[in-house]
């Protein structure tokens, strides 16, 4: 055990200093007004931090301070009930004068909402440091007057910990049993078994209660033959001590059946056993030590329950936060198959705990009484040996650690702290499921990620607060057709749906969000909700690849023809990037409705070589006053960024913009778009690549075209790229040079031929391309530096030859947006020799492919023919290395293709 936890105290050590590049960006961010949300308040009352739905699931029922409400499931506006449990005056003065706030903590904060039966819910509260417990009759919806002392059930003090979970008519919680909080306790309240913890360090040391839930025994009799109750917490580390005190994240489980012991463990539990839970990345050092929230998942198509948890470092100076999910045999083969550790004293060490090797005795102590106990003549826990009992008295913990699936994060996220979680399964189109993660933030938001193949990919962001208060509480209504998210916070109650697919207002926008919620119909011409009842698959399109080929393609028709301008506005212009934000709901324009177009900043995430040039676009369209402001690193930029506009025929405004920068160090980017009818951003982060991470420059002349080499045999990686054209500043009306030379080999260009890129040099080849026939296949690829039109392009051997992750084509992101404007050159386009101006014409064949890691494949046979954008195959998901193939190479034209700059 010394290894990993000089590994864990490197990674928190390295966590001060560090911020994480690869952490997924929301593709898109809903502002508060963007999005229809419902919400709940109640003058006068806060702290809505206790949610529980109705087994009809059509009431949800909240616990605020000294109140419950009982809301409609459907619209959390529509108040139906209200019960007040306030603490009386004499109760709020005892509890000042043992030194607590008459106005914030001595008050009734309700901590313990859990269904009774049919007809009444158990509450709990913590009732001015004095926590009592009541029954809430639902017919009348008062208070019974029922009160029962609820030490141990519930905390003193409204700022502990708690957790709790009914079972079968028994109240089993997590809380501190004492009022200062000094004496934590996990209980069952029963009136003819009531057990408890042994209060003693090794049981439990300084905990701070997440979640706790019941884990039914499975019909097919194969596990412990009993029902588990578990406990997820996060307490003082007991096996190993240093100056400062170190986190540990806990599972602990008790066995419903537990009776306590006869002699030894009378009324305290005899099958509490607790181990590690295992968060970390360790290809980066990365271990998350602090357990913040839990959500078991259960759903059709699961073997088993599946647990999701939300973790923060211990030293999180960067807000950092990562989602593991767990299979729950993983952690019933620790309890019931693994090591146990024991007490030990070593001069001048931290460690204090050491793994035991000893004899166990039998039954195995902590286990539930299985059917095996039963024909042992073990019939209860009342009937086992103290040596068993003593054993696991003094053996709490064990050595083994609960491990995540794939022993990796689910997800991981930078610059923001993650409070809660809920997770749903759906299915896709194709069928297969996929679980979708709801994440609150410190910030009031709401993430919606989906794991896809290789990657975690954060579809949305939802501000559900005005204000910028933490999410304290989060409940998933998964009901068939009526699916919701519900917020807790300081100051109300949110209900959101699970997808916004309406706001995706083309097909290619619907496809590439990757939401498995949302399909095109064509239809209706519209992004429709998979997962309403009145929703039919048939002729949907849906691509969670992102492959948007099936799109039709007067889904994105292009602009009309209206005026248009091209501008680059300075400082003290009206227009200006940096002039301040309208008042929203100014001017004549105010009725028009701001949107950003794909691409997304999000979908241009690229890596890039220290110092080298890169390039990022925004587009939207709003009222005539909409501009642009950029940002890099939150500090808005004071260069004059390009901005280009065109007045569409209904009246809105399209406007686009982009940037060329160069960067030492990552960076993050924002574009918000600003008008009087409301602000949108967008963002992203520009990833620079160190030493050893990029494949060489080109130096071989132009003229001169080296054999490929094959890496391994039969996988060929040739790269190509040609460089033409003029700046657009020297050519207003287009480019009139640089178009691709067509010869007897194909179609030709200035730049340097055929550049091997040995497999052993870059060995990341994920993410590049993919091609569905057996066409042998060379790479082809250009820089950023050429991409917008703006930039001067220069020699071709000093042009930088990013690898790991490629330049995004921006040509590809610009045809699947559809809004090119007409007889206006758009950055990036790519031209045929016969292209006219103006037009998007890609030299292409069907089924070229595009991946999302910004690299473009094109068979070789039939290249540099002028056909439609249409074309177009759209983002691929990274592929694996292994992926990184093509058939041998055969004799025949090579192929390039030429970026009109």
């Amino acid at each position: 055990m010394c290894a990993p936890i000089g590994g864990l105290l490197a990674a928190l050590a390295m966590v001060l200093g560090m911020a994480v590049a690869f952490a997924p960006k929301p593709r898109i961010t809903w502002e508060h007004r963007e999005v229809h949300l419902e919400k709940f308040h109640e003058p006068g009352i806060f702290n809505y931090s206790v949610l529980l739905l109705s087994e009809d699931k059509t009431t949800l029922y909240v616990g605020a301070r000294e109140a419950v409400f009982a809301l409609s499931a459907h619209n959390v506006s529509e108040k139906q009930h209200e019960a007040y449990w306030k603490v009386s005056e004499d109760k709020k003065a005892k509890c000042a004068e043992k030194g607590k706030s008459r106005q914030t903590e001595c008050l009734n904060y309700i901590r313990v909402l859990q269904p009774l039966g049919p007809g009444a819910l158990y509450v709990c509260g913590t009732n001015a440091f004095q926590p009592a417990c009541d029954h809430l009759d639902l017919t009348s919806f008062r208070f019974l007057g029922r009160r029962e002392d609820g030490k141990g059930r519930c905390p003193f003090d409204p700022a502990q910990s708690y957790t709790s979970v009914m079972v079968d008519g028994e109240l089993y919680s997590g809380t501190s049993y004492n009022f200062l909080g000094s004496e934590p306790i996990i209980s069952r309240n029963s009136s003819h078994s009531p057990l408890r913890t042994e209060y003693a360090i090794p049981w439990l040391n300084e905990p701070s209660f997440v979640f706790a839930d019941v884990m039914r025994e499975r019909p097919d009799g194969l596990d412990s033959g009993d029902d588990r109750v578990y406990f997820f917490f996060t307490e003082v580390s007991v096996e190993y001590e240093f100056v400062f005190k170190l986190m540990i994240p806990r599972v602990a489980r008790v066995c419903k059946g537990d009776q306590g012991g006869l002699r030894t463990l009378q009324k305290k539990w005899t099958s509490f056993l607790k181990a590690r839970l295992i968060c970390s990345r360790p290809d980066s050092n990365l271990v998350f030590n602090v357990l913040q929230d839990v959500f078991v998942l259960r759903a059709e198509g699961l073997k088993e329950p599946v647990i999701y948890g939300v973790f923060t470092p211990q030293l999180n100076n960067v807000g950092l936060s990562a989602v593991c999910a767990y299979h729950l045999s993983t952690a019933e083969e620790v309890f019931s198959r693994g090591k146990y550790m024991q007490s030990t004293t070593v001069e001048q060490s931290h460690t204090k705990w050491v793994r035991y090797n000893g004899a166990v005795p039998a039954p195995r102590p902590g286990a539930c009484i299985t059917r095996e106990a039963r024909a042992a003549n073990f019939s209860s826990s009342l009937s086992l040996p103290d040596k068993t009992l003593q054993f696991v008295k003094d053996h709490p913990l064990m050595d083994s650690s609960v491990t995540p699936i794939d022993n990796r994060p689910r997800l991981i996220r930078s610059d923001v702290n993650y409070t809660q979680v809920v997770v749903d399964r759906t299915w896709a189109l194709d069928g297969t499921p996929y679980d979708v993660m709801f994440v609150g933030t410190d910030q009031g938001t709401l993430h919606k990620a989906v794991s896809l193949e290789n990657e975690a990919h954060i579809i949305e962001e939802t501000r559900l607060f005005q204000d910028l208060e933490p999410v304290q509480t989060l409940l998933l209504n998964s009901q068939k057709g009526r699916k919701f998210v519900y917020a807790g916070s300081s100051s109300g109650v949110v209900q959101a749906p699970v997808a916004f697919c309406e706001k995706h207002t083309t097909c290619e926008d619907c496809v590439l969000a990757r939401d498995p919620y949302c399909a095109w119909s064509p239809a209706s011409q519209a992004c429709v909700a998979l997962h309403l009842p009145d929703s039919h698959s048939r002729d949907l399109i849906q691509r969670m690849s992102g492959d948007t080929a099936g799109c039709p393609t007067s889904s994105v028709p292009f602009p009309p023809p209206g005026s248009s301008s091209l501008s680059c506005p300075g400082p003290g212009a009206a227009s200006s990037p940096r002039s301040p934000r309208p008042a929203l709901g100014s001017g004549s324009d105010s009725g028009t409705p701001v949107a950003l177009l794909p691409p997304f900043l999000s979908d241009q995430a690229q890596h890039v070589r220290a110092l080298g040039t890169f390039h990022l676009f925004c587009q939207a369209t709003g009222p005539a006053d909409i501009h642009f402001i950029w940002e890099k690193n939150g500090r808005e930029l004071e260069t004059c960024v390009p901005t280009q506009t065109h007045a569409l025929l209904d009246g809105r405004t399209h406007a686009l913009s982009w940037l060329r920068d160069a960067v030492g160090a990552s960076a993050e980017y924002h574009c918000s778009v600003v008008s009087s009818a409301g602000n949108r951003t967008s963002r992203v982060r520009v990833t620079v690549m160190r030493h050893g991470e990029w494949c060489p420059s080109a130096s071989t002349p132009p003229s001169h075209t080296p054999t490929p080499r094959t890496h391994p045999p039969g996988c060929t990686a040739g790269f190509h790229w040609a460089v033409l054209g003029r700046p657009r500043s020297e050519s207003p009306e287009g480019p009139s040079s640089g178009f691709a030379r067509r010869g007897p080999g194909g179609v030709h260009g200035a730049g340097p031929k055929g550049l091997p890129c040995p497999a052993e040099v870059c060995p990341s080849l994920r993410g590049l391309c993919t091609w569905p026939s057996r066409t042998p296949v060379r790479m082809v690829h250009t820089h950023a530096t050429v991409s917008p039109g703006l930039a001067r392009p220069r020699a071709p051997g000093n042009l930088p030859f990013p690898f790991l992750r490629e330049t995004l084509l921006h040509f590809m992101s610009w045809a699947l947006s559809g809004t090119l404007l007409p007889h206006v050159g758009p950055p990036g386009m790519v031209r045929g020799k016969e292209g006219p101006r103006g037009h998007m014409l890609l030299p292409a064949s069907l089924g070229g492919r595009a991946s999302r890691r910004g690299c473009a494949c094109f068979p070789a046979t039939g290249l540099g023919l002028s056909v439609p954008r249409s074309a177009l195959s759209p983002p691929a998901p990274p592929l694996p290395a292994s992926r990184f193939c093509a058939p041998p190479p055969v004799s025949g034209p090579s192929s390039t293709v030429s970026i009109d700059a």
